[in-house]
This record gives structure tokens, sequence and C-alpha cells, in this order.
């Protein structure tokens, strides 16, 4: 084959896979809805709320299919009634891949030796960490635990545990059935307390 044959055909296909890198990056989210997004969830994503979650460095897949769910309705998050209706899924991977993209702000808080060790105790035996990873800090569809607000936390989890229902993991109703509310309180201290 000629050179300049052998030349053309690797621009070719240079220039497809740019193509298709380019395609691939997500849009910059809109800005009214990042904005919007933050009023609730903090600056970057890092709650000032302690009863509202980070979504600072949660994994992008996760707040993809979060979002998605509740945008179908899938998901009830009273407080995000209507925020979502009419938005397309480009923009949910945008806003997604912004969230994920930065940095989790510590939440100072007092640590209870006690309770952090019973909440370590429990995760280790409850294998909390074969899904969310030994670091907390999540990965694909498995949000990120480590850093969140413990009240958030323990909000959650009583929620899986009492009331499963649409779009509610049932694997983690199942994880969380039988343990009692300091047991949780525990847990949530503890997984709060991670960086």
């Amino acid at each position: 084959m000629p050179v300049d044959a052998v030349v053309r055909r690797a621009l070719g296909a240079a220039l497809l896979v740019a193509a298709s890198l380019a395609q691939s990056q997500p849009a910059a989210p809109p800005a009214q809805q990042l904005q919007l997004c933050m009023a609730c969830h903090g600056p970057q994503g890092n709650s000032q709320n302690p009863e509202i979650p980070s979504l600072a460095a949660q994994p992008q897949l996760f707040i993809e299919n979060q979002l998605v769910l509740i945008r179908e309705g899938m998901r009830e998050v009273p407080q995000m009634k209507g925020l979502l209706d009419g938005m397309k899924d480009p923009e949910i991977v945008a806003l997604a891949a912004y969230f994920a993209a930065q940095k989790p702000v510590a939440v100072a808080a007092k640590r209870d030796e006690a309770m952090f060790q019973r909440g370590q105790a429990l995760a280790g035996k409850a294998l909390c960490g074969s899904c969310h990873l030994p670091d907390f800090t999540g990965r694909q569809q498995i949000p990120r635990l480590a850093g969140q607000h413990e009240s958030f936390l323990l909000t959650a989890m009583k929620q899986f545990r009492d009331k499963p229902g649409p779009g509610r993991d049932t694997i983690m109703a199942a994880s969380l059935y039988g343990l009692k509310d300091q047991d949780l309180a525990d847990l949530a201290h503890y997984l709060a307390q991670l960086r």
C-alpha cells in the first residue's frame, strides 16, 4: 500500500476517534438548572443542610439513575417534584458529570468513639463495603456514603428499612431489615465520620 494511502487511513481513523470522543464528552450543564440544584445540594454539590445529601463526588451513573427515576416519577422526592420535568437525557448526563467531578468537602462533626466503633463493626458484619467499596466512596450505581451528613444517612436508612417503595433499592431494604434504630444511628455516625 502506498505511503500516502497509509497516512490518509491513519488520519481518517484519528479523526473518527476524535469525533467519537468529542461526542462522548457531556455538554456543560445548563447554568440555570445547575444553580437550582446547588440551591439545595450546596455549592458544587456540597450540602450545607444536614437533611439533604451532598452530590459532590457521587458516582456519575448513580446520579444519572436517580435523576431519571425522579424525572419519570418512579422515585418520589417531594422537594424535587416538577424540577426535572422536560429535562432531556443529555442535560441529566451533564449535571451528573458535573457533580461527580466535584471534590467533597468534609463536614465538621465531633466523633463519638463508642458509636464509631459500633458502626464500624456493624458495617463490617453487614458487608456494606462489598457494594459501597471498602472506603465507602461508592461506584457505578451505588452511592458514596463516606462523609455524608449523619442526619441524612440515618433518615435514608430508616426509609430503606421501614418504607421501601418505588425507586428504592430492595437490596438495601433487605440489608437493613431487623436492625434497630440505635444500630442505624451507629452506622450513620461511622459513615459520616469517614473522609
